[in-house]
């Protein structure tokens, strides 16, 4: 029964982290920590790195605490809540970073109707170079108006 549980944790977690990741992207990267985000729109640098890139940071802190808690107390669900928020942050940054923005030159000739979908919405999100008027949704679920089967 535990190992069920421990499953439904885990797909629940990242279920959940597709919210979060709205969530943060409309209300944090474009409210209050627009100047982290803002290199992610409109890169002023000529660095590989973005300030960006301080968001994957702190669910990775999240996550390996975790893992702390679940390691060091009876907490033993925090290795599953742990796992969910790795496992959709390797997710994330392999749809986001690697096959969207190709950060790392692979996936290029994905041209399934889902992967010009994702391509799609995430253009459209990037017309917007400033903080204001972003469309903004998770990653792995997006609007269906950006899926055409042509």
């Amino acid at each position: 029964m535990k190992i069920i549980i421990w499953i439904l944790i885990f797909l629940g977690t990242f279920g959940f982290m597709e919210f979060m990741a709205w969530f943060t992207h409309k209300y944090i990267m474009h409210g209050f920590l627009w100047s982290l985000h803002s290199d992610h729109h409109k890169k002023d640098h000529g660095s590989w790195f973005e300030r960006n890139d301080a968001f994957f940071i702190f669910y990775a802190v999240v996550s390996m605490t975790f893992f702390y808690f679940a390691s060091v107390t009876t907490f033993w669900y925090g290795y599953p809540l742990g796992f969910g928020i790795m496992a959709y942050g390797a997710t994330y940054f392999v749809v986001h970073d690697i096959f969207i923005h190709q950060r790392f030159k692979m996936f290029r000739n994905a041209n399934n109707w889902y992967a010009r979908g994702v391509r799609r919405a995430h253009k459209m999100h990037h017309k917007h170079i400033g903080k204001e008027d972003g469309e903004c949704f998770g990653m792995l679920i997006v609007p269906f108006k950006y899926f055409k089967r042509s």
